[in-house]
């Protein structure tokens, strides 16, 4: 499955249309907003595929029988540029545990890159609804490894992917490896450069929300 905010007209076009602008990216603090809402946005949307009970709640004129939410999601990003994402999510599944992984791409001699992860932090996933939350889904290969290494560690119920901003190609890779998972997606970008940039994509995400890397 495969939700796509683009092909509907909302607030959320705006902010993906912000995180784009090179002028307006430039406030670094309104970049990491813009990111942080869409993942509010992304969380509302989540929310309506998850289960729910009702539960008679007392007020102090009667009582109210609600939809309760079952159980809170596992929230998991990919250090340092998926944080103000994954912090949109956690602003509306707020009782939720995280999970933290350290990947980057590690460039050869030449043009090439592997991924490199280092760290994993993370809850117990077994039998969790998994958010695995990262800006942008270039070829795909950070986020299929990342999900890859938790689901041989743990028996995931279910995975959900967020990315604002994804490739064609990464799209057809995250479903190729990883086909129970449900995409959840700003904008879909036809073209990547020849050092696996998303174009038009929007730049580096980790830079633009905190500055460049040495």
């Amino acid at each position: 499955m495969i939700f796509d905010i683009s092909k509907t007209k909302s607030i959320a076009n705006t902010f993906i249309a912000e995180l784009r602008d090179e002028h307006i990216q430039k406030d670094s603090m309104r970049f990491r907003k813009n990111m942080e809402r869409l993942g509010e946005f992304f969380a509302y949307e989540i929310s309506k595929s998850l289960k729910y009970t009702d539960q008679d709640i007392v007020t102090p004129l009667g009582v109210s029988t609600c939809g309760v939410l079952d159980e809170q999601p596992v929230l998991a990003t990919i250090l340092r540029a998926g944080l103000p994402l994954q912090q949109g999510l956690l602003n509306i599944f707020d009782k939720a545990e995280c999970c933290f992984i350290s990947a980057y791409r590690k460039m050869d001699q030449g043009e090439d890159f592997i991924i490199q992860m280092d760290y994993i932090s993370t809850p117990d996933l077994d039998g969790k609804v998994l958010i695995m939350a990262d800006p942008m889904l270039a070829t795909g290969q950070s986020m299929v490894m990342c999900c890859k290494e938790l689901i041989n560690r743990y028996k995931i119920a279910e995975l959900h992917i967020v990315a604002a901003i994804a490739s064609a190609e990464g799209v057809a890779h995250v479903r190729a490896n990883l086909p129970k998972a449900k995409l959840w997606l700003g904008a879909i970008d036809q073209e990547m450069t020849s050092k696996s940039y998303i174009v038009p994509g929007l730049g580096d995400a980790g830079d633009l929300a905190y500055g460049e890397k040495v």
